[in-house]
């Protein structure tokens, strides 16, 4: 009996052993189950406007002709050597919104897009509602003197849109300079810069192509 023990004692060592390797080549341990990543959060780009200010919006109203966008969106990017000459006009109504009228050809035709655009608690910002509340576009009125130029950003999405409007046909070099300057903080350099033709404006336009939402006949671009 003496000697079964030492045996006995032999075997349980040699299988402890055994174990140990097993476990040390991954034979019997299980690999831990891999962990699925985490999504993405996608950051909506902000609008570097000017701190908000008091925005005289009754000084605003009257006729601006399009000058210049900046935009990275891809349909005006595709039509940026056919754009046509774009005329928006702004009223007031009683309420203190912003009636906005913008004229431009489509197919060889004058169209008229008619806009409301809502006031925003903050000051110097707006927002034109869409048929959703997800497709409702900010406005912010970047800088204007009232009379000779108006830089607008618009954001719908993700997607930045500049535009610059002046109070004539014509624009000087500075302002310009200024939008351009603007543009780049939103990375949207020269490249992304579209200017407009300031000349052949739609007049009158038929009641029947008179539309009061967008139905592609815009740039798409806000």
């Amino acid at each position: 009996m003496a000697g079964v023990w030492p045996c006995m004692l032999a075997v349980m060592v040699l299988c402890v052993c055994l174990w140990g390797y097993a476990d040390a080549v991954g034979g019997a341990k299980s690999r831990p189950r891999p962990q699925r990543r985490p999504k993405k959060t996608k950051v909506e780009p902000t609008v570097a406007t000017p701190p908000a200010r008091n925005i005289d919006l009754p000084q605003m109203t009257g006729t601006w002709y399009l000058v210049n966008a900046a935009s990275k969106c891809s349909h005006l990017m595709k039509k940026a050597t056919s754009v046509e000459p774009t005329v928006m006009n702004i009223a007031i109504s009683p309420d203190g919104v912003l009636l906005v009228s913008t004229k431009t050809r489509f197919n060889h035709q004058c169209w008229e897009v008619r806009q409301i655009y809502y006031l925003d608690p903050t000051p110097g910002y707006l927002t034109i509602r869409g048929v959703r509340p997800d497709l409702n576009t900010g406005v912010a009125i970047g800088d204007t003197d009232y009379t000779t130029y108006l830089i607008m950003y618009y954001q719908q999405r993700g997607t930045i849109t500049m535009k610059l409007y002046s109070g004539s046909q014509d624009v000087t070099e500075p302002i310009l300079t200024k939008f351009e300057d603007l543009a780049e903080k939103q990375g949207l350099g020269l490249a992304y810069i579209f200017p407009f033709p300031t000349y052949s404006h739609c007049g009158d336009v038929d009641q029947e192509n008179i539309i009061s939402k967008l139905k592609g006949i815009s740039n798409k671009c806000i």
